[in-house]
């Protein structure tokens, strides 16, 4: 990860959950051989699958003695709080990590190395704090260049923020690669660049030029590629990310949209509910933006999409984390009656019915360009 062979010990102090623990989430379940084990104290002595249903027999510890001692050399920052700072109570552990010689990588908004007490304890030690959410120093204005690629390009949008957008784009571009098809990945978030080992988390990039910054990631990905899953961030209603969602959406001039959907959730997860919020609330909160049926949200994104370059919504990819494997089921095939698109929970029941869609999308593509 991120230019070697690692051994990490991801930190999540007090937060390894599905929903709260994102980033170490994420970088289990694609990266679990470069896992050594998780720091949550609260949680130490049980397996990671025990607490979020992944990562196998990889242990939860309580401190970095403990990651240690299961041979880890570096730790990576587990969570994606708001707002993006290093939490207080984890510098002295950040500090330690530091002091053994391992490396720090961070996905945070502030950078360990623009800390000055971090960053000479680092220097002093010969070790690297590595940022990766550090936007690139370049700012290009988007022109819809990432229309005229040859790949067909699809992108991940949401009904709300994390619901699936990193993973079901993942799990798509696997099932595609397992077909033969060859299929490149555009990291937007710092989960997905800890993934992938390249990308730009375009939440930290200037408003202006996000649209531009995700137009050259595509055309890059495009060559070599006959089709570029994007990953996508945030969602058109959301009241705070809403903007990065457009940015995306228009930068990557996508032909094809892959709607991801928490089965259950009726609100907007704005930043004031978030913290210690419910899954799946009953009802959504007095105020609190509502999430609209599925067909209504297809539409909202295909609109939004055509003000560039018209796109069509192929699928829904539905998160039914906390549902028994008959309710799943039943979500995925309620969305597919309701949308009369192809639908799955690709992590619960893997990304064929969505890949088929897709496939038979660039299939009519290519039809359509050999009749003109």
């Amino acid at each position: 990860m991120l230019g070697k062979r690692r051994r990490l010990a991801i930190l999540a102090e007090g937060s390894f959950t599905p929903l709260e623990g994102k980033t170490a989430v994420g970088v289990l379940r694609y990266c679990p051989d470069e896992v050594a084990a998780v720091i949550d104290s609260t949680r130490a002595g049980r397996t990671a699958e025990a607490c979020v249903g992944l990562g196998g027999a990889v242990p939860v510890v309580g401190d970095l003695a403990g990651a240690a001692a299961h041979g880890a050399d570096s730790l990576l920052i587990g969570i994606a709080p708001q707002g993006g700072e290093l939490p207080a109570a984890w510098r002295v552990m950040v500090r330690a990590a530091i002091e053994r010689g391992w490396d720090v990588l961070s996905g945070l908004h502030s950078f360990l190395a623009d800390d000055p007490e971090l960053a000479a304890l680092a220097g002093a030690r010969g070790v690297d704090l590595l940022d990766v959410r550090r936007p690139p120093a370049r700012r290009p204005v988007a022109a819809a260049r990432a229309a005229g690629v040859e790949a067909l390009v699809v992108l991940t949008v949401g009904s709300d923020c994390n619901v699936g957008k990193m993973t079901a784009a993942l799990e798509l571009r696997r099932e595609l690669q397992e077909r033969g098809v060859r299929a490149a990945f555009v990291a937007t978030g710092q989960t997905g660049i800890f993934v992938a080992d390249h990308g730009v988390a375009v939440d930290a990039v200037p408003a202006d030029f996000v649209a531009g910054i995700v137009e050259e990631m595509v055309i890059e990905a495009a060559r070599g590629a006959d089709v570029v899953v994007v990953e996508g961030q945030g969602a058109l209603r959301h009241p705070g990310y809403s903007g990065v969602t457009l940015a995306l959406l228009h930068g990557s001039a996508p032909a094809a949209l892959l709607l991801c959907h928490h089965f259950g959730r009726e609100a907007i997860r704005a930043p004031r509910h978030r913290a210690g919020a419910a899954p799946v609330p009953a009802r959504p909160p007095a105020g609190e933006p509502v999430i609209p049926p599925l067909p209504e949200i297809v539409r909202e994104y295909e609109q939004a999409a055509a003000w560039v370059r018209p796109a069509r919504v192929i699928g829904i990819a539905l998160n039914t984390l906390g549902l028994e494997e008959s309710a799943a089921h039943e979500a995925v095939a309620a969305a597919a009656r309701g949308t009369g698109l192809a639908a799955s929970d690709p992590v619960r029941f893997g990304a064929g019915p969505l890949a088929d869609a897709l496939l038979g999308h660039l299939e009519a593509r290519r039809r359509h360009a050999t009749a003109s």
